[in-house]
């Protein structure tokens, strides 16, 4: 997570969505940036109302507002599968070692996944909350040139962006049941990512 006091704007860290990159290109230029650990670089929308939101409030009179990135869903469920088969997670309780994307996707939409599929939801980490705390920024993964673009104008800077804890290289396709059924069982996914501009 970032944050630009200044320009009063929180960046959440959406787990796969490249924004490790952009933390290490703006880190220099944030005011407060939080790396580790992965629960609090990670922090999603409750975390951030319930810790950071207060202390920025209470403290310095300031409401921030909260941008968020997030991958089309199949494409972030294709990016943890294959984050998930680097080499050194063979044999581990969330490797997906010898597991099909298909079986991968099935096994996350069980109310009780496994290990393996056990990688949260875009839509619950981005939930506006009930005091009405929520992502007032929404950019697509897929769409960079927007979303560098808003940062370089908003914090005045030019980003020279690298590639940073990116996932092994591999073709990846659903079934068509199985991707209907994703559709379908995880629908306020699509439905989230469908309404971002």
């Amino acid at each position: 997570m970032l944050v630009f006091y200044k320009e009063r704007l929180a960046f959440l860290s959406v787990p796969k969505t490249g924004t490790t990159a952009y933390e290490s290109a703006l880190a220099p230029r944030a005011d407060m940036v939080i790396s580790e650990p992965p629960m609090l670089k990670h922090a999603p929308v409750y975390r951030y109302n319930r810790f950071i939101r207060p202390m920025f409030e209470k403290v310095c009179d300031a409401q921030l507002e909260v941008m968020a990135v997030m991958r089309e869903p199949v494409s972030w469920l294709g990016s943890w599968y294959r984050y998930r088969q680097r080499p050194f997670m063979e044999g581990k309780l969330n490797s997906t070692h010898g597991i099909s994307f298909d079986e991968f996707v099935l096994a996350y939409m069980k109310g009780n996944k496994p290990a393996f599929a056990d990688v949260g939801s875009q839509f619950q980490f981005m939930k506006t909350q009930p005091n009405g705390t929520g992502v007032t920024h929404f950019f697509k993964y897929e769409d960079q040139p927007r979303l560098k673009t808003f940062l370089e104008d908003r914090l005045s800077v030019k980003l020279e962006l690298g590639r940073e804890n990116e996932s092994p290289k591999m073709e990846l396709s659903l079934s068509e049941d199985v991707a209907l059924r994703f559709r379908k069982k995880c629908s306020e996914e699509f439905d989230l990512y469908a309404s971002i501009a």
